[in-house]
Parts: C-alpha cells; sequence; structure tokens
C-alpha cells in the first residue's frame, strides 16, 4: 500500500564532460538525499554529460544491452537505500538510434520502467538560439506510467511538459504525481518553466516536479540551462524548489492535498464530454 505521505528529492546536479565522475557525484547526491529521508529521488535530464548534441553521442549507453554504467549505479544504490530513483535521462543507443531516455528504477534495484523522451525540442530564434534535438535523438513512441512503492507515477522528459494532453492522459491513467527531468534553456526558462510546471499540475489537479542539471555560468556553450528545479502542488503552489547552481531540494508530497482539490473542485464532474474528448489512443489499440 502506498504512503499517504513521503519525501521527493529533487537533485539538481553539476554535469562536466567527466562521464565517470558525474555518475560518482549523482550517487553521492542520491544516498545524502536517501539520506535525508527521501523516498522518492528525482535526476535531471542529460545528467552523465553535457547537454551537446555533438558530442552526446559519444556517451551514449545500451540500457538494454546491459553497457549502462550510469543505470548500474542507479541501480545499485536504489536497491541499497530501498528508495525509488527517477533516474533523469541519459544518451541511449539501440539498434542504430539515439534516444533521450529516463530509467526509473524501485527498491529492489530493477528497472520498473524505460521512458524515452516523445517531444523532440526545436527552437529557432534569431539572434538568440537555434537548436534541433531531431538532429541527434528520434523521438520515443510509449507513454509511461509506473505503478511504485510511492504510488503511480507519470514520466515525461523536458519538451514533454509542453503538451497538456500528455499530463491530462496520465491523470486519467492513475497518476498522483508527474515527473519531468528538464533542462530548459535560459529564453525558454525565463518565460515558460514555472508556467508550465504549474499549469499540468493546476490543470490535472495532481503534483509536478522537474528537475534540471545545475547553470554552468563559466561555461562557453550555445545551450545554458535554466535551472531551477521544482516540485508544484495541485493547487500550483510551489513547495520546494532551487535556483540555479547545484542543489538538492526536498518536499514532502501529501496525496490528500489531491484527494481535497478534487472533491472541493470537482474538474472532472465538471468536464463537457459531450462537447470534447480526450482519446488514449494506445488504450484504443490495445482493446
Amino acid at each position: 500500500m502506498s504512503p499517504v505521505q513521503y519525501k521527493i528529492a529533487l537533485c539538481q546536479l553539476q554535469v562536466t564532460p567527466d562521464k565517470d565522475g558525474n555518475i560518482a557525484h549523482a550517487r553521492a547526491r542520491i544516498e545524502a538525499a536517501a539520506a535525508a529521508g527521501a523516498k522518492l529521488v528525482v535526476l535531471p535530464e542529460i545528467w552523465n554529460c553535457p547537454y551537446a548534441m555533438g558530442t552526446l553521442p559519444s556517451y551514449a549507453e545500451d540500457i538494454d544491452g546491459g553497457g549502462s554504467p550510469s543505470v548500474s549505479m542507479l541501480s545499485e544504490v536504489a536497491a541499497a537505500r530501498k528508495i525509488t530513483v527517477v533516474g533523469g535521462s541519459i544518451p541511449e543507443r539501440s539498434s542504430g538510434q539515439l534516444f533521450n531516455t529516463c530509467c526509473v528504477i524501485g527498491p529492489d534495484g530493477q528497472i520498473k520502467a524505460k521512458h524515452r523522451k516523445l517531444h523532440l525540442f526545436g527552437i529557432d530564434i534569431p539572434g538568440d538560439i537555434t537548436f534541433r534535438e531531431s538532429d541527434t535523438f528520434t523521438a520515443g513512441q510509449e507513454l509511461t506510467v509506473v505503478d511504485t512503492d510511492m504510488g503511480r507515477i507519470g514520466i515525461g522528459i523536458c519538451h514533454d511538459i509542453r503538451f497538456p494532453e500528455l499530463a491530462m492522459l496520465y491523470r486519467s491513467r492513475g497518476a498522483h504525481l508527474i515527473c519531468y527531468p528538464s533542462a530548459f534553456n535560459m529564453s525558454t526558462g525565463k518565460l515558460l518553466w514555472d508556467l508550465m510546471q504549474k499549469s499540468r499540475a493546476v490543470d490535472n489537479q495532481l503534483f509536478a516536479a522537474t528537475c534540471s542539471p545545475a547553470r554552468d555560468t563559466n561555461s562557453h556553450s550555445e545551450y545554458m540551462i535554466w535551472g531551477h528545479s521544482s516540485l508544484i502542488g495541485p493547487f500550483g503552489e510551489v513547495l520546494a524548489a532551487a535556483g540555479h547552481e547545484e542543489a538538492t531540494v526536498i518536499g514532502e508530497i501529501d496525496l490528500s492535498l489531491i484527494e481535497a482539490v478534487r472533491e472541493h473542485l470537482p474538474l472532472e464532474m465538471q468536464s463537457r464530454g459531450d462537447l470534447y474528448l480526450l482519446v488514449d489512443v494506445q488504450r484504443e489499440h490495445a482493446s
């Protein structure tokens, strides 16, 4: 039976070109979060290497084939600490393609779910930033809702948060929390980061957690990270938040808040199914 209340940690990590160092550093931060009482620990998008399209392929790992030191570390620390880990994301190589992939690890050390980023980010703002993930990554094809010791969780990666339909489907499948490992840039971060998190939480009356890498202010990368990992409650309240520097923030998830907000403001009952419908295409095909 899932707990009514539990602590969640968001590990906003400083990432370097040293993959082994990043893995060791992430292990230490996960262990520290567990020691502080966190039962669910979330890592950032692309935490084992810099977020640079040109070098990402050289850091890619074969998760299904067992050639993933990053996931092996997550499995080891999750089992040793008896926690659930939403393992941010790493570049995954599979069948000659590259995916942006998040593994969810249970307290037995086993992979409970694997989410490949569904919506690939692309932006072209003249004089500011031009960036296309599709030049490097292949989009995933499966929604990810996973039953954990903490309850049912939906997984999205960064740009997935921009699509409200995904979050709506996760609510319809019973998720109480959506975790979005993310790496928003300075342009979209300033404009949209807070708005997107709060919108997904409020619209669906659930918790939303985002976890970003820390911003490297000394970097000359074309892609500067926004940071500001956050835990948002079902009323849009900020329950925990980091700045742009490296930090681990811990917040509490209280499932009774979801029950209260849905009872006091029954949006599901008020929805006009006679006028519009959300179709879960995968479930339709499965049936």
